[in-house]
């Protein structure tokens, strides 16, 4: 009896881009390793969607509908090209209504994919039912996804074989159309036994001839272990990636994955020679790109603390930018509680972002002291149903400082249609209204709306660009100072103080703290966590309400509004949009 072919798909162009990059890639730079990856052979290749999807509106200056054309003309007519979706998400971070979820089955449809990977963090089957259905109705391939995580020592109840099965069955029942199952584990967190036992259970559920599928990162170094398992336990593809992006925060290696399925049963049927020249091409093209270390680093600490891959690298990157890195570590930590007692929703975009968020918030502003608006309403009920009941005492504390109920009903309920919003939008702002535009402005509000204004700002990390760092000059008629020194030096407009031992090795450096903001009298509306200024809603002298959106920030991922502590008038305002702020930093002050 010959080997089994194990299928596999290439997810070095979306989910490589979006583990190691924050999915910051331009189109121009990665085309050409497109082409080679078709000439290797491969057939399966992940294109878009996800974090993909924005980030080219966000910080490429390009449209994704765009790259998703280029990308169809690269490979050709017979390749397939597959996206992700985030059930009745779909590629935004926030939930869309109906008629924005079938305009993106539509729309991705139209420029050129094959097959759309949905799922939903909270394995509620009620936020995959429409979602998949229109993506079948529109001729694309529905791959629906069970999502996959470890959960913190001494939590039970959820996220084992039987909890998957259930699910599984659900789908079956709901009457949903797809064409495959996928497996997903977004954290990389799942142990090879329970990998196992899941596909094994749920090969046994459905039919000989339905597809399974399982995706990991290697976040945990676990990712080679979790495929065999998962192909041993009866999964007919897996998902790869090639170097530089493989391993760490993405995909295992294709490469690697050739050499464990060596003296098996199971093969890829791959030329790892073509692999190779794919590599190489690969490579070249991204070689002036910015490499954060944590991405290609091995981190134990996820499996007690599930972080999935693609959201590690934007998040460090974040703290990076707002000079609190040194707290990632104990963030980490503090996302096990968080996870325990938020109802057990997967660690996957967006519900990974809330747990991060808040984790954040308990390490700064003291444990449950305040309560993040997204990981509230998800406690709360309003992105679905959690796997679990959330902690009593964590919904009570959402509830009052939400100042919001309990909710139980269908989330795509209480969205109103999204269409007639974007069209006012566009036709205000003398934009032509087309399917495309409308679905960009649904789908990236104010920064679908800058960049359909030729307004957008290119925010790619890249080698070439980087600053040459200060150095200081010597000044040959001044003696140089013995003992130990003090200096304060600017990088890049901030202030450090460095000290300086006697022997001239620096023993330490720390940020200068900003100068105080002026005092105004009132009450400040203060930055929730570190992040950007992306929109100032409101002008000094304006009247506002209690709860009124008066700032946009973009933190960890997520844009968030910042709405007004209080009724009154707007005597200040301290920051300026694009600048980068620290949690509880006054933003303005409201008297």
């Amino acid at each position: 009896m010959g080997k089994k072919t194990i299928k596999f798909m290439d997810t070095s162009f979306r989910d490589g881009f979006q583990s190691v990059f924050g999915a910051r890639v331009l189109t121009d730079d990665f085309l050409p390793a497109v082409q080679a990856t078709v000439d290797a052979g491969i057939t399966n290749i992940e294109a878009g969607g996800g974090a993909r999807f924005q980030s080219l509106f966000f910080y490429c200056g390009e449209s994704a509908f765009d790259m998703m054309d280029r990308f169809r003309a690269e490979v050709g007519p017979d390749v397939a090209l597959q996206t992700l979706a985030r059930g009745i998400n779909v590629v935004a971070l926030s939930q869309c209504p109906r008629d924005i979820i079938d305009l993106h089955a539509k729309m991705f449809k139209k420029h050129g994919m094959t097959t759309i990977r949905n799922f939903d963090a909270l394995n509620d089957v009620r936020n995959l039912e429409y979602s998949g259905e229109r993506i079948a109705h529109h001729g694309l391939n529905h791959q629906i996804v069970i999502s996959m995580m470890e959960l913190p020592p001494g939590c039970s109840g959820a996220h084992d074989p039987e909890f998957y099965m259930d699910r599984l069955k659900q789908i079956i029942a709901a009457d949903i159309p797809f064409h495959s199952i996928c497996f997903k584990d977004a954290s990389g967190t799942s142990n090879p036994t329970k990998v196992y036992e899941t596909l094994k259970a749920a090969r046994k559920i459905v039919s000989d001839d339905t597809i399974l599928w399982f995706h990991t990162h290697d976040t945990a170094g676990l990712g080679i272990s979790q495929n065999m398992a998962a192909i041993q336990g009866g999964a007919d593809g897996v998902d790869l990636a090639k170097s530089p992006v493989s391993g760490g925060t993405c995909q295992p290696d294709i490469l690697s994955m050739i050499h464990a399925l060596k003296g098996t049963e199971y093969t890829l049927d791959i030329d790892y020679k073509k692999i190779l020249v794919a590599v190489e091409a690969f490579e070249e093209a991204m070689k002036d790109y910015f490499f954060p270390p944590e991405a290609k680093m091995v981190s134990a600490n996820v499996t007690l603390s599930p972080m999935p891959g693609g959201a590690l690298t934007a998040n460090t990157m974040m703290m990076r930018d707002t000079g609190t890195l040194h707290l990632y570590p104990d963030v980490i930590k503090a996302m096990s509680e968080v996870v325990a007692r938020g109802g057990f929703g997967t660690s996957v975009t967006p519900v990974s972002q809330f747990y991060f968020q808040q984790a954040y918030l308990n390490v700064t502003q003291g444990k449950w002291k305040k309560i993040n608006p997204s990981y509230g309403n998800m406690v709360l009920g309003y992105f679905g149903r959690t796997p679990v009941p959330a902690d009593p005492e964590i919904v009570k504390l959402a509830s009052e400082q939400l100042d919001k109920p309990v909710f139980t009903g269908d989330p795509l309920d209480i969205l109103e249609p999204g269409i007639p919003k974007a069209t006012k939008i566009l036709k205000e702002n003398n934009l032509p209204v087309t399917d495309e535009n409308i679905f960009i402005i649904a789908s990236c509000e104010s920064k679908g709306l800058d960049f359909l204004q030729g307004n957008a700002i290119v925010n790619v990390r890249k080698l070439s660009d980087e600053k040459p760092e200060t150095k200081a000059t010597a000044k040959p008629a001044i003696a140089a100072p013995t003992g130990p020194r003090n200096y304060t030096i600017t990088v890049d407009n901030r202030a450090y103080k460095v000290n300086v031992a006697e022997t001239g090795a620096i023993q330490d450096v720390a940020p200068v703290a900003p100068a105080p903001v002026e005092s105004v009298v009132g009450t400040d509306l203060e930055a929730p966590t570190p992040g950007n200024v992306l929109k100032i809603l409101t002008d000094v002298g304006s009247k506002v309400t209690k709860d009124q959106p008066l700032v946009v920030m973009e933190a960890m991922k997520m844009e968030s509004e910042v709405r007004s502590p209080c009724a009154g008038k707007v005597v200040a305002i301290h920051v300026e949009i694009g600048d980068t702020v620290q949690t509880s930093e006054p933003l303005l002050t409201i008297a």
